[in-house]
């Protein structure tokens, strides 16, 4: 469990340190008068990691069905903390012109392949690992792991703020996180290579003499309902995972002025707070159901949409930022407790990977990677308040899924 958490929680922390610098990375990669114009360009790049996350949860999640969750799981640090170190190193355009921009976009690119296999690993790790009556609380780990690199990234973010000027954050600050976030790389790699191979996956490895099909194939074509069922059941959480955690400070700042380092604060706040309700309120969806965890959570999202940006308005104090994000954070811990366990119910050891990592990649693409953009744009054109109905829409969608599906709590993983 400590294997795959703490690489989780360092793979974030390298996947999300790019947003909390995106404005310092825009002046630096994507030069232009107009500030707006460099912002987006920055989050386009953000996006187009994600084109790169379907490719990881498919790749990844069939070498990992294959050859074992371990074997993906220590690939996966591997690829993303040397794709970290390379942003944090990378010379600035004004140094080696459009290089700059291509070697930035090839390493998003290939942070967003190890980003797409392991969530997949590491929720089948988590889950092939528990008992089916405790199953949501272990795999409820994964998702703590994935706040957890926020908050240490967001982290990460305040201090460099808080100990440098605005020349000193330009000129070198920025690279700081990367750079921290690589180093931690190299110690999960060191402990995710020590860590025992799923007991379940030998199981079924040792058991299956016959030639396995690609999993790839099975998951497309043999269950392609169950993988859009995946998606369905990961799109709500993946946009507001974006909206209300990752780049809530950057809206505050964008739309009611207020000063980044306060909102990167409020969402340190926000975060903590969160974080030890995760595995509490699993225990809830092992004892009564992941269902009614799951509509509780897209519910009540559904009906914050709207204030949680009606009212980041102008005058927003810190105190007032804090009290939406936490409500909002105190929400999400519904996805975040039952998801990853729901997903790996939904199929079996022999594609399980491949089955969780690619249509939860391809979610995750289409609903968080376009989201920072897609919020910024609006913003920036005067259409901010229209942000609500989006997520209020996907929320819906997601709140039908769960109405729909079967229980699977208590279930036995095959």
């Amino acid at each position: 469990m400590v294997a795959a958490t703490l690489g989780t929680i360092v793979e974030w922390t390298d996947w999300l340190v790019y947003t909390t610098f995106a404005s310092v990375i825009a002046q630096h990669f994507f030069p232009s008068r107009d500030p707006l114009t460099s912002l987006l360009a920055t989050l386009a790049v953000f996006a187009v990691g994600f084109v790169a996350r379907p490719i990881g949860g498919a790749v990844l999640g069939a070498y990992a069905d294959r050859y074992g969750r371990k074997k993906g799981l220590t690939l996966s640090i591997l690829l993303m903390a040397g794709a970290s170190l390379v942003i944090g190193l990378c010379p600035t355009y004004t140094e080696i012109g459009v290089l700059a921009p291509i070697v930035l976009v090839a390493a998003r690119l290939v942070q967003g392949f190890s980003a797409g296999g392991e969530f997949g690993s590491a929720s089948a790790f988590l889950a092939e690992t528990a008992p089916p009556s405790k199953r949501a609380f272990f795999a409820s780990w994964q998702w703590f792991a994935i706040n957890a690199g926020v908050l240490l990234s967001t982290i990460l973010g305040y201090l460099t703020v808080s100990v440098t000027n605005d020349a000193e954050l330009s000129s070198w600050g920025w690279r700081v996180g990367f750079i921290a976030a690589a180093a931690l790389g190299v110690v999960t790699l060191w402990i995710r290579r020590a860590v025992a191979e799923s007991t379940l996956f030998e199981e079924h490895r040792a058991a299956d003499a016959a030639p396995r099909r690609n999993p790839i194939r099975v998951v497309l074509f043999d269950r392609p309902g169950v993988a859009l069922r995946v998606v369905g059941i990961s799109m709500a959480g993946n946009l507001l995972n974006y909206i209300w955690m990752v780049n809530y400070p950057n809206h505050a700042h964008a739309l009611a002025g207020v000063p980044l380092r306060d909102g990167l604060l409020a969402a340190i706040i926000a975060i903590t707070i969160s974080l030890p309700l995760i595995p509490f309120v699993a225990k809830l969806a092992d004892r009564y159901g992941r269902k009614p965890i799951l509509l509780t959570f897209s519910i009540g999202s559904m009906l914050w949409a709207y204030p949680s940006f009606a009212l980041l308005q102008p005058g927003l104090t810190m105190v007032q930022l804090t009290l939406l994000q936490t409500v909002a954070m105190i929400l999400l811990t519904g996805y975040a407790a039952a998801s990853a366990a729901v997903m790996s119910e939904q199929f079996p050891a022999a594609v399980r990977v491949t089955g969780i990592g690619l249509p939860y990649a391809i979610s995750v693409t289409l609903f968080g990677g376009t989201a920072p953009y897609i919020v910024t744009w609006l913003a920036g054109s005067g259409n901010g308040s229209l942000v609500w109905v989006y997520l209020a829409f996907i929320c819906l969608v997601s709140t039908l899924t769960y109405a729909t599906m079967r229980e699977t709590k208590g279930t036995e993983l095959v």
